[in-house]
């Protein structure tokens, strides 16, 4: 889990860069990270209803924040837990 791809989410999503978004959604490694960008750019695309689409613009954003929070150690702790 790269720290930049979160800060490149959050920069992306701003600046209202959804190629750059989708780019980041297929490269990184983070599996949370891209379905919260897929479903995000889903709705942002395809559905008419906007509270639908802002749901998953905060769901995103709020992954964002929550990933950012973490430090490095306990990054690599749940790592280790995990195999």
């Amino acid at each position: 889990m790269n720290k930049v791809d979160y800060d490149r989410a959050l920069y992306y999503t701003h600046r209202s860069e959804w190629d750059n978004l989708l780019i980041l959604m297929v490269r990184t490694q983070d599996q949370f990270l891209s379905k919260k960008i897929e479903h995000f750019l889903h709705a942002y695309n395809f559905e008419k209803d906007y509270t639908v689409i802002e749901q998953h613009l905060y769901s995103l954003l709020r992954y964002i924040d929550h990933a950012n929070e973490i430090t490095e150690p306990e990054i690599e702790e749940l790592t280790l837990n995990s195999k």
